[in-house]
């Protein structure tokens, strides 16, 4: 099966099985029990290179077809995190709540894990952005994001004034308690919650939210992936940050810079037939065209 991307992966044609390394959150009862089920049907299609749930495996050496993860949302951005720039594609088992990423429930798995190891399947590449901190012109923290860049408050809470440049230009000063840049992946979390848009995974665009904006005319905003973002807090508080998806990459003082752009990398993921973007909006979000009134 070829991936979006017109390419052909290693194992699909050749007759060998694919080889993958399976990752799951540490000391999760609900994830090692996975595991333990699936496990059998996992190593009878594929050849097991590594299990890890410690999320230390190496993936520098790119001898690895296909990444499993066991878990939730969480365990995808890890996951993100630690392959880096060698990004493989993943395959997500829930074990978690939402589950937006990792979409298929441990029965859906037995039941695709076949035919995925056959070439019945397709691959979505995800935006991913790389974030800087900047202090006196040097890099001194940098990260990839697979959801968001966040500028976030802190005490004493006092309200931020935060510059936005797009491409080398003014585009506004924001009055808010936070900023939020975000990828299509992660439109549906922190930016879906302050009120932002719910991009389609495939789009090549950001969304900029603003965190209880003073000025009720500043909106959400997407823009062009390819946009170059830099932020800027005039009078950060002692605890202003900038945070990568849920991860504190640093304190901002004031004259720091966070530059924001599309990352070199794309976060690869397995859509095996019956997956669609709205299905899964349907089902985690609970839209429904009627009401669940309750009698009292």
């Amino acid at each position: 099966m070829a991936s979006s991307s017109g390419e052909k992966l290693d194992w699909c044609g050749c007759g060998r099985p694919p080889r993958i390394v399976v990752l799951g959150a540490p000391d999760k009862l609900n994830v090692s029990s996975a595991w333990k089920r699936l496990r059998p049907t996992i190593q009878s299609h594929a050849e097991l290179i590594a299990a890890d749930f410690e999320f230390t495996y190496d993936f520098s050496d790119k001898e690895v077809d296909l990444v499993i993860v066991i878990g939730g949302d969480g365990s995808i951005l890890q996951s993100a995190r630690q392959m880096g720039e060698n990004q493989t594609p993943v395959l997500g088992i829930n074990c978690g709540r939402l589950g937006f990423l990792a979409a298929l429930s441990p029965e859906d798995f037995l039941d695709a894990w076949p035919k995925v190891c056959q070439g019945d399947f397709s691959i979505i590449r995800h935006l991913m952005l790389e974030v800087q901190l900047i202090r006196d012109d040097e890099v001194i923290a940098h990260s990839m994001a697979l959801n968001e860049a966040a500028i976030l408050n802190g005490p004493p809470f006092a309200i931020l004034d935060i510059d936005l440049y797009a491409d080398g230009e003014l585009a506004t000063q924001y009055r808010c308690d936070g900023l939020i840049v975000a990828t299509p992946v992660g439109s549906t979390a922190h930016n879906l919650s302050a009120g932002g848009p719910i991009l389609r995974r495939q789009l090549q665009a950001i969304v900029i939210s603003p965190i209880s904006p003073h000025t009720l005319t500043y909106r959400p905003l997407v823009d062009s992936a390819d946009t170059r973002l830099e932020l800027a807090v005039t009078e950060p508080n002692e605890s202003t940050s900038i945070v990568v998806d849920g991860r504190i990459l640093g304190q901002l003082k004031s004259g720091d810079r966070v530059r924001v752009h599309r990352a070199p990398v794309s976060f690869e993921m397995l859509r095996v037939p019956g997956q669609n973007d709205y299905r899964t909006l349907r089902e985690k979000l609970g839209w429904s065209g009627r009401l669940a009134l309750r009698q009292l």
